[in-house]
C-alpha cells in the first residue's frame, strides 16, 4: 500500500460513525448501553435480540459502556466521529453535549405515543434551549431504607407517601432512635451536592435562579437551608447521625446498617437490589419516603436517557429502535432490571411495580413528585460542583464551617464560576 493510500484509509476509518449500511441496504446501528447489573444487562441484550429478529433490515449491535467513564468516552467518540448511534446516559450529563451540537434534537423523530406517554416534567430534564436531546426513561427517588424491626420496637410513627415525616419530625425521631453507640440515621455523603439539591426541592429550595436575561444566579435562601441544616444538626448537635459515614458512598454504609448500627440510611431506590441480595437472613427492612417540606414530597431527579448522535446518518431508524425499547411492557422490563421506576405513565401502571414485595409500591407512589434536578441545564454546574459546592458542603456537614460561611462560598464563589459561562 502506498503512503497516500494508507493515509486515506486512516482518514476514512477515523470518520466512520457508529452506523453502517450494507450493499443490500441493511442498516446496522450501534446502541451503547450503560446497564451493569446482570438483570439489567440481560434485559437490554434480550430486547436487542427481539428487535433484530423482527427487523432484518435494521440491525442493532449492542455495545457495553460504563458509567464510570461515559462522559470522557463520549466526548472522545464525538470529536473523533466514532459515536454510537443510540446513546444511553443520564440527563445531568447531556447539557454540554446538547449545547455542543453532538446530540440530535429529537422533536421531529419521536412518535406521538412516546411524547404523550412520558410526562412533561420528565421531558424537562432533557430539554436544553428549545431542543429535546434525550428520552428520559428510568428514574429513582431518594428514599429512607429502614431497619423495620428497630422502628417497630421503638413505637415511632411510620411514615407513608400519604403521611410522610416533616424534616423537623425526621430530626426528632432520629434523635429518639439514637444512643449507646447506635444512630438514627447514616448519611452517605461522599458526593453531597446532588443529594442536597434534589432533596431541598421538598422545602422549596431552588438555589439556581434564571432571570429574564436567561442568566442563572445562585441564591441561598431560607428554603435552601432546611435540608443541609437538618443533616448538620443531626451530626454535630444531636449525635443522631454518624460523622464517620459522611465520606462514604451508599454501599459503604450497608454493613453497618445490617449490623444494627444505623436505623435508617437515605439511598437511591435502586439500592433495594443490593439490600435484598446482601441482607443477613431474617433482617427485616422497609422503604420509607424521604421527609417532606413546604412543597411536599417533591424532589429532583436526573433520569437515565436515550439519545441519538447528531452525526448518525440513520436518525429515523435509531428513533424507531428507541420507540421499541420504550414500549410500556419493555420499559417495565428495563425498570425491573435496574430496580428503578419507569417514566412512562402506562408502564407505571403495571401491577409488577405496585407490589408490597421489596416495597415497589412505595417507590411508585413517589413518581408523580419527581422533578427536574435544580442544576439540570445550568452551564458551569460541573465546575461549580467540583470546585465550590462539594468542599463547602463537606466542611459544613462535618462541622468545620457554619451556615453563614457555607452561604458565602456557595453564592459568592459560585456566581463567579457561573459568570464565566454566561458572558
Amino acid at each position: 500500500m502506498t503512503a497516500f493510500a494508507a493515509t486515506a484509509a486512516l482518514l476514512l476509518a477515523g470518520c466512520s460513525g457508529g452506523s453502517d449500511t450494507s450493499s443490500d441496504g441493511r442498516v446496522t446501528l450501534e446502541f451503547q448501553s450503560l446497564a451493569w447489573q446482570k438483570e439489567s444487562v440481560d434485559a437490554n441484550r434480550q430486547l436487542v435480540k427481539e428487535w433484530n429478529a423482527q427487523h432484518p433490515d435494521i440491525q442493532v449491535t449492542y455495545v457495553q459502556g460504563s458509567w464510570d467513564s461515559v462522559h470522557d468516552q463520549l466526548l472522545t467518540s464525538f470529536e473523533g466521529g466514532e459515536a454510537p448511534d443510540i446513546i444511553h446516559d443520564a440527563s445531568d450529563d447531556l447539557a454540554d453535549f446538547a449545547y455542543g451540537g453532538y446530540l440530535a434534537d429529537l422533536r421531529d423523530y419521536l412518535p406521538s405515543r412516546l411524547k404523550s406517554d412520558i410526562p412533561q416534567r420528565s421531558w424537562e430534564t432533557a430539554t436544553f434551549g428549545e431542543g429535546v436531546y434525550g428520552v428520559p426513561f428510568l428514574q429513582e427517588p431518594r428514599v429512607l431504607i429502614a431497619n423495620a424491626t428497630w422502628l417497630k420496637k421503638s413505637g415511632v410513627r411510620i411514615p407513608t407517601p400519604d403521611a410522610p415525616w416533616t424534616w423537623d419530625e425526621f430530626r426528632r425521631i432520629t434523635k429518639e432512635l439514637s444512643g449507646q453507640g447506635k444512630y438514627g440515621v447514616a448519611w452517605p455523603l461522599k458526593e453531597p451536592v446532588s443529594a442536597t439539591l434534589n432533596l431541598s426541592l421538598s422545602t422549596g429550595g431552588l438555589l439556581f435562579h434564571r432571570g429574564g436575561d436567561d442568566k442563572v444566579t445562585i441564591r441561598f435562601d431560607a428554603a435552601d437551608a432546611v435540608m443541609p441544616r437538618t443533616v448538620h444538626d443531626q451530626v454535630n448537635v444531636d449525635g443522631s447521625a454518624s460523622d464517620a459515614t459522611l465520606g462514604m458512598g451508599g454501599s459503604d454504609t450497608l454493613p453497618g446498617f445490617f449490623a444494627g448500627k444505623y436505623a435508617m440510611v437515605p439511598l437511591g431506590f435502586s439500592y433495594r437490589q443490593q439490600i435484598a441480595q446482601q441482607a443477613p437472613k431474617g433482617f427485616d427492612w422497609q422503604v420509607l419516603p424521604a421527609p417532606a417540606g413546604a412543597d411536599g414530597l417533591t424532589q429532583g431527579v436526573s433520569p437515565q436517557t436515550l439519545s441519538i448522535a447528531e452525526d448518525s446518518p440513520h436518525k429515523k431508524e435509531a428513533a424507531q429502535f428507541i420507540d421499541f425499547l420504550l414500549q410500556p411492557r419493555n420499559m417495565v422490563r428495563l425498570a425491573r432490571g435496574d430496580w428503578m421506576l419507569p417514566t412512562g405513565t402506562q408502564a407505571l401502571k403495571d401491577p409488577a411495580l405496585h407490589t408490597a414485595k421489596n416495597d415497589w409500591a412505595t417507590g411508585t407512589a413517589l413518581a408523580s413528585h419527581l422533578r427536574s434536578a435544580p442544576a439540570q441545564s445550568v452551564r458551569g454546574y460541573p465546575e461549580w460542583k467540583d470546585k465550590v459546592a462539594t468542599p463547602a458542603f463537606q466542611e459544613y456537614y462535618s462541622g468545620a464551617i457554619g451556615l453563614a460561611e457555607l452561604r458565602t462560598r456557595l453564592v459568592d464563589d459560585g456566581n463567579l464560576v457561573l459568570a464565566r459561562y454566561q458572558r
